[in-house]
């Protein structure tokens, strides 16, 4: 196939983009003609996949949205791809994959909820969404979950047996628990934790909308309860100070460590006991399945796509209401050495049925069926 892959960043980071990075190199090495239509990007997965980058002029984050779109439709109009399939913001293609959910729920689940006064930047994506939604303007949906799936169908009428759910995938290689004792080992010394210390993983971006202050206020009689129960928060958020100040308020600065940013998820993953996302909205968090992988029982909220995966109670705990009291008794039953280690065999078990290369197979498949009813019927 001669294929356009449109989202407006291409990188090595970022749960789209490196899903966007695994899928050309795969196509490229199957053969295909890939090219990702792009604002910017860092270096090829693949010497065969080409870039083309559409930079229209924009001021703003609403205006570089709209212009990328429009710069996307126009050089499609023009160009003579079999198929185009979207990773992001547009709404000129044949097949579009939500990684990132509808934007409507994700507002409606932030502070402030459906009230909160939108941005143009919001406005500008829900009138993107809108467009590629409607039901004769693509071909196809992939969704990453059966949460967004339901939510496409009610917003937008979309036809339900023309969505596909493909669970996000994980590099069972990179995340795996063989890194538990070493690499892990590491870096809980540099933190002045042993081997003895329970720790309790949190990682992500965006603090507020992952829930760090749910788990924050869970730590307290968490730790009440557990003396050698420790917290590891990773990720970016450019609030974090107010959330160390939380931490401190809450008297549990002396045993939490806040990380930053790091490249190293699986590292964190094997300095870890426990994994806790008290998500307010993830369409599929990709560090339910890293956490799996890994060996770690994991603690997250119905509101994460990812906790459709989990068995409750064997694999971890998903929350329907994530209150603080909840959350700690949630972590606590997986505490003792026992219950983790059974079920950190049940969660590695688990990931193994989700590797990337399974996901990227069937998005192929999926490509090539769209491709052929495209050359069956008329054009978009």
């Amino acid at each position: 196939m001669k294929l356009a892959l449109v989202h407006m960043r291409h990188a090595r980071t970022g749960g789209t983009e490196r899903f966007l990075d695994h899928l050309a190199k795969r196509l490229a090495e199957r053969g295909h003609d890939v090219t990702i239509l792009c604002r910017s990007h860092e270096q090829a997965p693949d010497p065969r996949v080409r870039f083309r980058t559409l930079r229209p002029l924009s001021v703003g984050a609403a205006w570089r949205i709209k212009s990328f779109a429009q710069a996307v439709a126009s050089h499609v109009a023009r160009a003579d791809y079999e198929l185009v399939f979207a990773l992001g913001r547009t709404d000129a293609h044949d097949l579009i994959r939500l990684g990132g959910g509808c934007h409507a729920s994700f507002l409606e689940r932030r502070s402030g909820g459906a009230d909160a006064r939108l941005r143009p930047k919001d406005r500008a994506i829900l009138a993107i969404e809108e467009r590629a939604l409607r039901p004769d303007a693509t071909r196809r949906v992939i969704t990453n979950s059966a949460m967004v799936r339901d939510d496409v169908v009610r917003r937008f009428a979309f036809p339900v047996e023309r969505i596909e759910v493909v669970y996000n995938g994980v590099d069972l290689e990179r995340f795996h628990p063989r890194r538990h004792a070493e690499a892990g080992r590491a870096l809980r010394a540099s933190l002045g934790w042993s081997a003895d210390e329970e720790v309790v993983l949190f990682l992500g971006t965006g603090y507020e909308r992952k829930g760090l202050d749910v788990l924050l206020a869970a730590c307290r009689p968490l730790f009440a309860q557990r003396a050698r129960a420790r917290l590891m928060v990773v990720g970016y958020d450019s609030a974090r100070g107010r959330y160390e100040a939380l931490a401190e308020r809450l008297g549990l600065a002396e045993r939490v460590r806040f990380l930053g940013g790091r490249r190293d998820a699986e590292v964190c993953f094997a300095a870890a006991d426990l994994y806790a996302l008290p998500t307010r909205y993830d369409p599929f968090a990709n560090s339910t399945l890293e956490a799996l992988a890994s060996g770690l029982p994991t603690v997250t909220s119905a509101a994460n796509g990812g906790g459709e995966l989990i068995t409750d109670g064997v694999e971890g705990r998903v929350l329907d209401e994530v209150e603080p009291e909840a959350l700690a008794a949630a972590l606590d039953a997986f505490v003792d050495v026992e219950p983790r280690r059974a079920a950190a065999a049940a969660a590695r078990t688990l990931a193994e049925q989700h590797g990337i290369e399974t996901k990227l197979a069937r998005v192929e498949e999926l490509l090539e069926l769209t491709r052929a009813e495209r050359a069956l019927q008329s054009p978009r």
